[in-house]
């Protein structure tokens, strides 16, 4: 600031009072677009309009209701504002820091979509789009598109597997869509080179099936340590077309050579060909078949020694195939009350939820000593007899 600035806020402060020179303090750091001492000024402002010392040494626990919301409510809006003015300014790190106490994500997402990439912004693009979880997506897209699918592959496992499923399916079909093409059509050119002309096959099921020398020699056409982790990330994925993709790469994956079979945890343990019955019972092509080979692995499969996963699967593949009561039966009998679950399966009140069926929720909840089973199904089904009754 300059000296006459200095002057100016003392003689505001003087002839209009202390509220005009905080205004004027204000007024000048959103021209000069010093956000992070803006905030601190509009933080001032806010503890003058509620009576509070303007250098606030209590801790915001200890003020009374209704004073303490308000004080609340006048930060969230300095966040706001302050986080707004940065996020214009292209600093997305800076902007989230302050946007994320008052859940400002979409903002936020929207300007990652937007700005420039550059080598200066890259990693804290990423940074906030993928560790901080405002847009997955987006930040796969420039991990792919900067650093490779090693690299995304990496990144997935340390950041998604507890991130909420939808994410989880943006991302593992980013993933998919982006390592399916290159693995068709390097199996496409050396069909090519071999046979002479270009196959007009438009699958990778169509092109291994009556070519089994393509894998003679141990050889293959893709990273095959990016082949498996795509599929095992596919698990997540419900959309018919991205299920197929993920079928076709199970079919080439299931012709490689032993040493690139890798190993899996049950109910994959049979690899590739395991997770392509998973994958094709939800396209209808063997639903009953592959329905009772992952039954029979759920009943014969000890938690002991295997965990709840066996279960899991089978209990979530009845409930995307529609058949919720058979899951909810399923979890019922083959998932035990206070066993840890990997978070795979719906849970035993989504599935009551989802087929309406919280008479059987009390019952299961009662036999397995679930206080708080028993009452959300209590209340649940009291308050849908009462909105049948009115």
């Amino acid at each position: 600031m300059t000296d006459s600035l200095y002057d100016h806020l003392e003689q505001q402060a003087r002839q209009q009072g202390p509220e005009a020179a905080i205004e004027l303090l204000i007024d000048h750091f959103r021209r000069e677009k010093r956000f992070h001492e803006l905030f601190d000024a509009l933080l001032i402002r806010s503890r003058m309009r509620f009576g509070l010392p303007v250098i606030l040494t209590r801790s915001l626990d200890d003020l009374e209701e209704p004073l303490r919301t308000q004080v609340e409510e006048a930060y969230l809006e300095a966040c706001r504002e302050v986080g707004r003015g940065l996020l214009e300014q292209g600093r997305v790190r800076e902007a989230w820091t302050y946007l994320r106490p008052p859940g400002e994500v979409e903002p936020v997402a929207e300007a990652l979509q937007r700005l420039e990439v550059t080598e200066e912004n890259l990693d804290e693009l990423i940074e906030v789009a993928v560790h901080e979880g405002v847009c997955p997506r987006r930040g796969f897209e420039l991990v792919l598109e900067h650093y490779g699918i090693c690299n995304a592959i990496t990144l997935y496992d340390a950041q998604m597997h507890f991130r909420p499923r939808e994410q989880q399916q943006e991302v593992a079909a980013l993933l998919l869509r982006h390592l399916h093409p290159e693995l068709l059509e390097n199996v496409k050119a050396d069909v090519a080179r071999r046979e002479g002309q270009a196959p007009e096959a438009s699958t990778l099921e169509e092109l291994v099936s009556e070519r089994p020398w393509l894998f003679e020699n141990d050889a293959y056409h893709i990273d095959t340590s990016h082949l498996h982790s795509v599929v095992r990330f596919a698990r997540v994925l419900e959309q018919p077309e991205e299920l197929k993709l993920a079928a076709d790469l199970c079919c080439y994956g299931k012709h490689l050579g032993p040493q690139f079979q890798f190993q899996n945890e049950e109910p994959f343990a049979g690899g590739y060909a395991d997770f392509e019955r998973f994958f094709r019972a939800q396209l209808g092509q063997g639903t009953e078949e592959h329905l009772e080979f992952f039954a029979q692995k759920a009943r014969s499969l000890s938690v002991e020694e295997h965990g709840t996963a066996p279960a899991e699967v089978y209990v979530e593949l009845l409930s995307r195939l529609g058949r919720v009561e058979e899951a909810l039966e399923a979890a019922a009998e083959l998932i035990p009350a206070k066993a840890a679950t990997t978070g795979f399966a719906p849970s035993l009140l989504e599935l009551a939820s989802r087929s309406g069926r919280y008479d059987r929720l009390k019952e299961i909840s009662r036999r397995r000593g679930d206080l708080l089973g028993f009452v959300a199904g209590l209340l649940e089904d009291r308050l849908r007899q009462t909105a049948t009754e009115s």
